[in-house]
């Protein structure tokens, strides 16, 4: 977009922001007050949005049970549900520059990312599901001739759905469309830090055609509408993406309920592996530094481990140091600004905490390490390297999700995959080689739900997302997210 950083500040003043629940098609103000939604670039409060708790989750809900039980959409034809879908893609698409500042203002992102990257992932998973709905199939089985076995996928119900505030559309984006897709309806508890832009896209699904209580959207904070949400009887799937601490208790909220499946997309601790036969090792040195510091660091996928080999190691660090110094921190709505502000000053302390526990354990800070640009009254902290980072340190294992790289250094490919397994996280690793049989070999011994080679962060809608061991389970994006908002049912006819 051709569009100015004072154009950006002019449209900023202008906006209109959202603020009640969106409940049954409408809106909602709800019975618990506001709170106010402050923005990481200058400490200002950018709205009061209605603060959600048990009662409003239970009109949610039951008005998300109803659209389920008696309402049209899980009767739609699939053809008519992938209609709905792409015309919510197309509204977004008109309006993707007020949903691109939205996002930005609310949690700190880079306008130019808001736009081109968080936006088009929205737009193509509407896009790619709208499109499925009406591709899948089911099976008749092969069995006795005096016989005959269906095997159907049915929607699963009412889907209760708790996305974090860093990829606060994408994310959401993850799990509704898909869910509608397959017929579900839908509960969105979106952080309480970013609701603005949530709030924005139910209104935008309900003026796409989606009847009422198909999806809704309740603000409120996670000990209290998400638990209320976890703990509701009548949500039949729960799909959460945050920590791995919060997601232990939607599991307990499952047990302690009806048992409804609970599907989790959690942290990460991702290696990102440099051989000395990288095919280019400039590229693998900038990509390494893009990967951390983009979205301020604040992704579960973040490569925040490089785990180069000892013959390149100086080389490679001190290409990612001389990036670090030079990456333009900034005002998130300059479109020159290559990393925004941290989302809050909560989690600016939490990061800095994990910098200065670096520093005590005796880890070598190449740069960066302390907060920025104060006068602005945002969350801003200037990018920062770690080198000769030992195994089992701080910095070695704990996810400190911001922008903080940890450079361990190896000598054999054995000891790469060791140091890059030593994690209770498994969610996503980068490898770069030159050699086929490496780069097979290591892809098939990480533990990890996805493994770049000669890339980081590539792929498309085609291609399934999710963790091992304590970064989740179960598949966003793809045809196998389905599997997440469906259940098999078997008919068995005799003749």
């Amino acid at each position: 977009m051709d569009v100015t950083h004072d154009d950006w500040v002019r449209r900023a003043r202008n906006l209109v922001l959202p603020g009640a629940h969106l409940v049954d098609g409408a809106e909602h103000d709800g019975g618990g007050g506001a709170f106010p939604v402050i923005s990481p670039r200058d400490g200002q409060v950018l709205a009061h949005v209605a603060d959600g708790g048990a009662a409003e989750v239970d009109l949610a809900v039951a008005a998300a049970r109803k659209a389920f039980d008696s309402g049209p959409w899980p009767r739609l034809a699939p053809a008519e549900r992938g209609r709905v879908l792409l015309r919510i893609a197309e509204l977004i698409e008109e309006r993707r520059p007020e949903l691109a500042l939205t996002v930005s203002l609310e949690m700190g992102k880079p306008i130019t990312d808001a736009h081109d990257i968080e936006l088009r992932a929205l737009i193509n998973t509407f896009r790619w599901y709208g499109e499925l709905a009406d591709k899948l199939t089911d099976e008749s089985p092969h069995t006795a001739p005096d016989a005959l076995a269906l095997v159907t996928r049915e929607p699963a119900g009412v889907v209760g759905a708790v996305v974090p505030w860093n990829f606060p559309l994408t994310l959401a984006g993850w799990k509704i469309a898909p869910a509608l897709a397959a017929g579900c309806t839908v509960v969105l508890k979106p952080s309480e830090n970013s609701p603005l832009s949530a709030l924005h896209l139910g209104r935008i699904a309900t003026e796409a055609g989606l009847p009422a209580g198909v999806l809704n959207v309740v603000n409120g904070d996670g000990p209290v509408a998400g638990q209320a949400l976890g703990l509701h009887p009548d949500v039949d799937v729960l799909a959460f993406t945050g920590s791995t601490a919060v997601g232990r208790h939607f599991l307990r909220y499952a047990a302690d309920s009806n048992l409804k499946r609970v599907w989790l997309e959690l942290g990460g601790k991702s290696p990102n592996i440099v051989f000395p036969d990288a095919p280019d090792l400039e590229k693998a040195a900038a990509t390494a530094a893009w990967g951390i510091f983009f979205n301020q660091g604040e992704m579960c996928t973040a490569p925040s481990r490089l785990l180069v080999h000892s013959a390149i190691a100086e080389r490679v660090t001190e290409a990612v140091v001389e990036r670090a110094r030079t990456l333009r921190v900034g005002d998130p709505l300059d479109p020159a600004t290559e990393m925004g502000a941290l989302v809050g000053q909560a989690h600016l302390d939490r990061v800095l905490g994990h910098i200065q526990a670096g520093v005590d354990a005796g880890v070598r800070l190449r740069t960066g390490g302390e907060r920025i640009l104060p006068e602005t009254g945002g969350f801003y902290l200037r990018p920062t390297v770690f080198d000769q980072v030992v195994p089992g340190s701080r910095p070695a294992r704990e996810e400190i999700f911001g922008p903080v790289l940890s450079v361990l250094t190896f000598d054999d490919l054995d000891e790469a995959v060791t140091l890059a397994n030593a994690t209770e996280y498994g969610l996503a690793a980068g490898l770069w080689t030159s050699d086929l049989s490496t780069a097979h070999q290591v892809s098939r011994a990480l533990r990890a739900g996805t493994v770049w080679v000669n890339c980081y962060e590539e792929g498309d809608l085609t291609v399934p997302f999710g963790g091992m061991k304590q970064s989740g389970n179960g598949r966003d994006k793809s045809v196998h997210a389905l599997e997440k908002y469906t259940e098999l049912k078997t008919t068995w006819i005799q003749l």
